[in-house]
């Protein structure tokens, strides 16, 4: 293996694809995004991959123009925890919203994930962008952009509170004695905050990885704080190796100022591979799902990134129209970034529609090339690792039968599990019980 950093991989499983079109392509099981057999063979070919992860997205906002698989979807949680009777070495990571949740019932749903796993349950926090959530939950407003982070970081301290609740050795089970329980072992939170109230103690103790492992995806300032601050991994989106470059050394730059290593967080770019015999017939395979886009759709598409507005009020093959501040409480990161290329590479609203409906990733190419990609991107410090999303089901298969053997090879990859945990495969610790540790240093001082 020799002492090169080990790649990590996370495959996101999207149903008929996060595509608005994807689920036309004919390989496509048009009901996939609520089909657990086509759930159930992308968790298992990943983990036959030896990927660290499968990663269920989420969303609690729909209307006419969503894309298909946002319409029909499984509830993540729910999901995972079917996937984790049918795998066993990876990791289960889905995304909830601290907005629209209470941090009682999120601790205790991925504490029974991470029992029913064995220790694989992962936490993607989100601020949910959609501005139409409110509404599902009897809220009157969307909270701001800077308002859902602040509630994002006293949600996860009371959820990372609760999950120690009962130190390691609390449950005695003593069927002589009749002792189930050390009561000294038991801690309630009684945390008072800006946003939340909470007494505990949580009605579930901790797995063998102690606690789940905590993913954050948002790259604006307040998503980029959050994640340095307290995430165990970033799910992050990048067009060049440059840009992944700069997110890289800022986000790994703001954990050490947190007081935290470089290697305790690492951040995962989402890649949409395209794999092909030769260069041609993987941009032939590229060119075949873009063109199942109606220029309509992807005008929708792109208008849900800026609160729904209407793109077909414009010229289609003039330059991209001025938006002022459109956009900014919701995808912020992402608005910027539409609104900044289009302007320096002076593209029509046709172009920025086409391709943000099918975005063209650099991944594309034999399974060679993209081995190299992988390995430059790794080797100059633009991703730890990678999150996978495959446009069509057979995408996975070759990435796994003929991308994964070339990294093995070359020694950047894992050819077998480290561990059974989330925690233990993604090289991080397990972290102590607050309370445990709180007695030892009183011991300590004696």
């Amino acid at each position: 293996m020799g002492n090169k950093k080990q790649l990590k991989f996370g495959a996101i499983i999207h149903g008929v694809g996060g595509n608005i079109s994807g689920w036309r392509h004919p390989e496509v099981p048009s009901d996939a995004s609520v089909n657990l057999e086509f759930y159930k063979r992308q968790a298992q070919t990943a983990e036959r991959g030896k990927f660290d992860l499968v990663f269920i997205a989420d969303g609690l906002y729909i209307n006419e123009k969503s894309i298909p698989h946002f319409l029909n979807r499984f509830e993540p949680l729910t999901i995972l925890s079917a996937l984790a009777a049918v795998t066993s070495k990876i990791g289960l990571v889905g995304t909830l919203s601290s907005s629209y949740s209470e941090p009682f019932t999120v601790a205790r749903q991925f504490a029974s994930l991470d029992h029913i796993s064995g220790g694989r349950a992962g936490w993607n926090v989100v601020t949910s962008p959609l501005e139409g959530s409110a509404g599902n939950f009897g809220k009157t407003h969307h909270p701001t952009h800077d308002e859902r982070y602040e509630i994002a970081e006293e949600f996860l301290e009371v959820a990372r509170g609760l999950w120690d609740s009962w130190e390691d050795d609390a449950f005695v089970r003593d069927k002589e004695s009749g002792v189930f329980f050390d009561p000294s072992k038991l801690h309630r939170l009684n945390h008072k905050g800006k946003h939340f109230s909470v007494t505990g103690p949580l009605n579930i103790a901790r797995s063998k990885q102690g606690q789940p492992v905590i993913f954050q995806a948002g790259s604006s300032e307040s998503g980029k704080r959050l994640a340095a601050q307290e995430a165990d991994a970033v799910f992050t989106g990048h067009e060049s190796i440059e840009e992944a470059k700069a997110f890289y050394k800022d986000v790994k730059d703001r954990a050490v100022q947190a007081g935290r290593s470089v290697d305790d967080i690492a951040i995962l770019p989402g890649i949409g591979p395209i794999i092909g015999s030769t260069q041609e017939e993987a941009e032939r395979k590229y060119e075949e799902l873009a063109s199942l886009v109606s220029i309509e759709n992807a005008l929708n598409f792109l208008g849900r990134f800026f609160d729904h507005h209407d793109f077909s009020q414009y010229p289609l093959d003039e330059p991209f129209p001025e938006l002022g501040d459109l956009g900014s409480n919701s995808f912020r990161s992402g608005t910027d970034k539409i609104k900044k290329t289009a302007k320096e590479k002076g593209l029509t609203l046709r172009q920025v529609a086409l391709q943000s409906a099918t975005p063209r990733s650099p991944f594309i190419g034999t399974p060679e090339q993209i081995a190299d990609i992988i390995q430059q991107w790794h080797e100059e410090e633009a991703a730890d690792g990678f999150i996978v999303h495959t446009h069509i089901p057979s995408g996975l298969d070759d990435f796994v039968n003929l991308v994964v053997p070339i990294l093995q090879e070359r020694g950047l990859y894992r050819t077998e599990y480290e561990a059974d945990t989330l925690r233990g495969n993604l090289g991080l610790p397990i972290p102590t019980n607050r309370y445990a540790k709180q007695k030892d240093t009183v011991e300590q001082a004696h």
